[in-house]
């Protein structure tokens, strides 16, 4: 909801700032938030940069817009939140999302279907957008941007438990060798080169408890334990890849700072100003 009282011309009074959360119409078990800008201006023909934020296993995106309310405002973006709920074609399964299918269900597919929906509602540019997840949002961001490239101007991928490598000689999700039979999308290296990326975690990043993939679950294949023991020795092992293959990445150890994404944000919103500047 906006400041300004009152209904839009053609938009609604909780089309505006703060927004009320809208079922995905591609598939209503999913739903997404927005923040507008209050200088959004219905009559206007300017469009406007756009910014997804993927919630962590906790799902709280709610929480997440608020933290990037005087970003959007500054910056004059419209920030899109996605809830991928527990349960929904999941079977319970609050992991599913990070590995973008479960079933019959394309995660990736989803977070696409909101934003050409939001295009709809909204003046967007959103052929080519930035991307930020933290924990299991970081999973499923570094999994879209090898999926999707050309979607993505930037992204900040924050802190994943379970790394896939760009290794093309390894199957999904220890490497990306089956992505075309599997996805239909082939993995492009040279793509990646033109989207900006962050990855960023704390230098007390350290635990080790959930980071594994166990022997039975649905994403495990051989290889996918491999790369080190905690987050901050995996994000660094996946940006240390993507270098030797041309990709330039900017690594963020924020000092003093384990496994927190509130507490990084002030280098994801550092980042993402000078992605909107360029």
């Amino acid at each position: 909801m906006r400041t300004t009282p009152g209904h839009g011309t053609k938009l609604s009074y909780y089309d505006f700032g703060k927004t009320v959360f809208y079922a995905c119409q591609a598939d209503e078990r999913f739903s997404y938030c927005c923040y507008i800008p209050e200088e959004y201006d219905e009559t206007s023909d300017k469009h406007y940069p756009l910014l997804a934020v993927v919630h962590g296993s906790e799902r709280m995106p709610e929480t997440y817009r608020q933290q990037f309310v005087a970003f959007a405002e500054q910056h004059n973006i419209v920030v899109l939140l996605p809830l991928f709920p527990v349960g929904a074609g999941d079977d319970g399964d609050g992991h599913a999302y990070k590995f973008v299918e479960y079933g019959s269900t394309r995660y990736d597919k989803i977070l696409l279907a909101m934003i050409d929906e939001a295009s709809k509602r909204w003046r967007l540019k959103s052929e080519c957008f930035m991307l930020h997840g933290f924990s299991g949002g970081g999973h499923f961001t570094h999994r879209f941007l090898y999926l999707h490239p050309e979607r993505l101007l930037a992204a900040s991928v924050g802190a994943p438990g379970i790394i896939t490598m760009p290794d093309e000689t390894k199957a999904s999700w220890s490497g990306v060798a089956d992505l075309e039979t599997r996805f239909g999308k082939v993995f492009n290296a040279e793509a990646l080169k033109n989207v900006k990326l962050q990855f960023v975690t704390g230098n007390l990043d350290t635990e080790t408890w959930e980071i594994a993939v166990k022997p039975d679950y649905h994403a495990y294949n051989k290889g996918i334990n491999d790369e080190t023991t905690n987050r901050l020795q995996k994000l660094t092992a996946l940006r240390d890849a993507l270098t030797e293959r041309g990709v330039s990445v900017q690594l963020d150890i924020v000092p003093g700072v384990a496994h927190d994404g509130f507490a990084v944000l002030p280098y994801v919103k550092a980042f993402f100003a000078e992605v909107i500047r360029d």
